[in-house]
Order: structure tokens, then C-alpha cells, then sequence
């Protein structure tokens, strides 16, 4: 428990077969990994997974700061897939797992002779995820995705841009990182309803589907005004005001600070901030409504004020105050902020190639989030583990990797 960091036994003795890659299935993967489970991850003798050379990295690492992030605390194996000794071995790995999970090209794994049917075949009980970029049944189930493409088509860049501008592709990975946290959340899901059935689940999601989930407030905009939900730039969903960016001092790029006072006493509150108690109760800017007729004059009522500080201080002022606000922060600032990594919210991976920080897990148990442990080498825990899922030994594991099998 020493340091910002616990390593947590959640899902001790959960064992979780990864044969993921990219974003969508490792950032699942990976939150599986924090919680505590042995996540091993089989990847090709001949390079590994594709995001470990697809990004730039350290000088002396043969891997991505890509693949740091959305690896850690996983172990890594490396089996030729297009071998039949490399499938059968995946195959008694699978017998040994609680958990598969797959994000190939779709009919990829099932060419491959490890497809639901045949995995539950050996293990009745192994909960088997796959992620897709389209549902299965939907026109375009056989079609590739990648985070932009679900953003497209999942109704996240419909809604993200200026009124009067293009779409707009929003910033997170929500297509990646977005979906895989929904199949890590359903995967919990299965595991403990096995506890009680001793059956497992076959657990599909697709990358399109995924956000829809998202995008539940634009559905309910739509509901109400039976329009398609349109842009709003940096406002909220609803007209409200203020409600949006605001200038700061010194007037850089990311020199703004949001504000969003749309309840009677946030707006009140406010008032009070901008040295305007005299408009507190008056009818003109009362209501949320009264406001939004009159944005352009509350706006500039606020940006008059924002802009004579910077937006660490206009954040610090008005939160202060009772009112939301939150100040732009760029990813540099995040990094550089110690509160992050004196609460464990940042942690420092010891990777062979070098320290390096990233975000954590950001959830607290008693206090503190999950230890992070840097992502693995190509098949540094080969020996590790085909010994004790398998109970290969040494001669075995040499004969395996002299064959070009691992």
C-alpha cells in the first residue's frame, strides 16, 4: 500500500486471455488489469500487437508511448496464430480462462478455428467478449472501424462543432477507450452472475452501438423538440446562459474558462462575482429563459470580467463562489499539476526503457486508485505463463520457442 497507489485484489484469480489490439480492446483489457485480474496478452512472435510500432516512443524502446498507455499491468505472450501448435496452445490457454476477448477483423477469429462456438466448446464457463466496429446483423457488420468511423456514424460528431459550422470529431477516444469501458463493465457483469449459474457469456459490443450510449442527451434534445439534435459548439445541450467559454487573460490558446450558471442561485451567485448585485431578481435575467433572450448581453456581462484574470483565478473565484466553472487545461498543464500525482490520479510506470507517467485507473478504493505497472515487453512473461496455466516446463517452452510457435 506504500506509495499513491494500492495494488488491488478486486479480481484476484481471474484470469483474462487478451487477444486485443489498438485501443477498444486493450483499454478494456487494461481496466480488467488495474482491478486486479491477470490479464495476458498474446500477441505475434513477430513484432507483437500493431500499436506497439504504429506511435513514436522513447529512443531506447522498441515500443510506442501509445502502447504504454493502454497496457499497463498486463503480462505478454507471444504465439503464432497461423500455426496449428499456436492455436492449439491458445486453445488449452483457453480452457484455463475465465475470460476471452478478441477485437480482430471481423470473421477473422472464427477463420481461425477460436470462435465462441469452438472456445465454449472446451470451456462452458469462459465469458467471451468481442469488439466490433458494427453490430452483428447490422449492414455494415463486415466493415472495418476505427474511433473516427464510430464517431461518425454513432452520432458523436452530429451533435460536436459551431451551429453554423461542419461536424466535428470530438477529442477523447470515445469510439476506442468509450467502448471498451462498457464491455469491461459487462464483463463484471458476467463473471459475477457465473458465480451463481457456473455458465458464461458470449458478450458482443459493437464500436457504432457504443455511441448511442453516449449520446443519450442529444435523444432526449431530439425527444423534446422533435428535430435532429443539432451543434451547440461549447454550450451546453440546452440553451442556458452563461453557459459556455469565456477569454482569459493572457489570451492564449487555451485561455478561456467555462462557466454554467443556469439555476436561480448559481446565477445570483454570480452576480455577486461580477460586482452586478444590482440585476439580482430582476425580471429581465430571473429565469434561464429571460437569459437566453438576452445571451449576447449576459455573455459579454461575463467575458468583460473573465478576461481581466487569468483562468486559474476565474476558476478559483467563481467555483469559490458556488458557481461551476472550470478552466481550460491543456494536457501539458494536466501532466505538470502535482495534485494529480500526489493523489495517484497520475502515476509514474518504471518501464525498462525509462520512467513514464500516465494516467491511472481514476477510481479511489479506500483512498487510493489502483498501482500501475508499466505495459509489458513482447512476450516478457512467456515462460511465466505457459508454466502455471499450462504446467509446460522448461524443455517444453524451448522446444515451443525453437519451432517459432512463441
Amino acid at each position: 500500500m506504500d506509495g499513491n497507489g494500492a495494488p488491488l485484489r478486486c479480481l484476484f484469480g481471474v484470469r483474462v486471455l487478451d487477444l486485443t489490439q489498438f485501443e477498444a480492446g486493450p483499454s478494456c483489457t487494461e481496466a480488467l488489469a488495474w482491478l486486479g485480474a491477470e490479464v495476458v496478452k498474446v500477441e505475434n512472435p513477430k513484432g507483437g500487437e500493431p500499436g506497439r510500432t504504429s506511435f513514436a516512443g522513447p529512443p531506447n524502446s522498441p515500443d510506442s508511448y501509445y502502447f504504454f498507455e493502454f497496457n499497463a499491468n498486463k503480462k505478454s505472450v507471444t504465439i503464432d496464430l497461423k500455426s496449428e501448435r499456436g492455436r492449439a496452445l491458445v486453445k488449452e490457454l483457453a480452457k484455463k480462462a475465465d475470460v476471452m476477448i478478441e477485437n480482430m477483423a471481423p470473421g477473422t477469429i472464427e477463420r481461425l478455428g477460436l470462435g465462441y462456438e469452438a472456445i465454449r466448446a472446451l470451456n462452458p464457463g469462459i465469458v467471451y467478449a468481442q469488439v466490433k466496429g458494427f453490430g452483428e446483423g447490422s449492414p455494415y457488420e463486415h466493415n472495418l472501424a476505427f474511433d473516427m468511423i464510430a464517431q461518425a456514424c454513432g452520432g458523436t460528431m452530429s451533435i460536436t462543432g459551431e451551429p453554423d459550422g461542419p461536424p466535428i470529431k470530438p477529442g477523447p477516444s470515445l469510439g476506442d477507450t468509450g467502448t471498451g469501458m462498457l464491455m469491461a463493465i459487462s464483463i463484471l457483469g458476467a463473471l459475477y452472475e457465473r458465480r451463481a449459474t457456473g455458465q458464461g457469456r458470449r458478450l458482443q459490443v459493437a464500436m457504432q452501438d457504443a455511441m448511442l450510449h453516449y449520446i443519450r442527451f442529444a435523444f432526449q434534445t431530439q425527444a423534446a423538440t422533435g428535430k435532429p439534435a443539432g451543434r451547440v459548439g461549447s454550450k451546453s445541450g440546452s440553451t442556458v446562459a452563461p453557459s459556455g467559454l469565456y477569454p482569459c487573460a493572457p489570451g492564449g490558446p487555451n485561455d478561456y474558462v467555462y462557466v454554467f450558471a443556469r439555476q436561480r442561485d448559481h446565477w445570483d451567485r454570480l452576480l455577486k462575482v461580477l460586482g452586478r448585485e444590482d440585476l439580482i431578481g430582476d425580471p429581465r435575467y430571473a429565469t434561464p429563459a429571460a437569459r437566453a433572450e438576452r445571451e449576447a448581453e449576459v455573455n459579454a456581462m461575463v467575458a468583460d470580467w473573465t478576461k481581466r484574470r487569468d483562468k486559474h483565478e476565474a476558476m478559483r473565484v467563481i467555483g469559490a463562489a458556488g458557481v461551476p466553472a472550470g478552466a481550460v487545461l491543456d494536457t501539458m498543464e494536466l501532466m505538470n499539476e502535482p495534485n494529480f500525482e500526489e493523489r495517484g490520479i497520475l502515476q509514474v510506470a518504471e518501464h525498462p526503457s525509462g520512467p513514464f507517467k500516465m494516467p491511472s485507473w481514476p477510481v479511489r478504493f479506500d483512498g487510493k486508485p489502483p498501482l500501475l505497472r508499466p505495459a509489458p515487453l513482447l512476450g516478457q512473461h512467456k515462460e511465466e505463463v505457459l508454466s502455471e496455466w499450462l504446467g509446460l516446463g522448461a524443455a517444453d517452452i524451448a522446444d515451443l520457442e525453437r519451432d517459432g510457435v512463441i
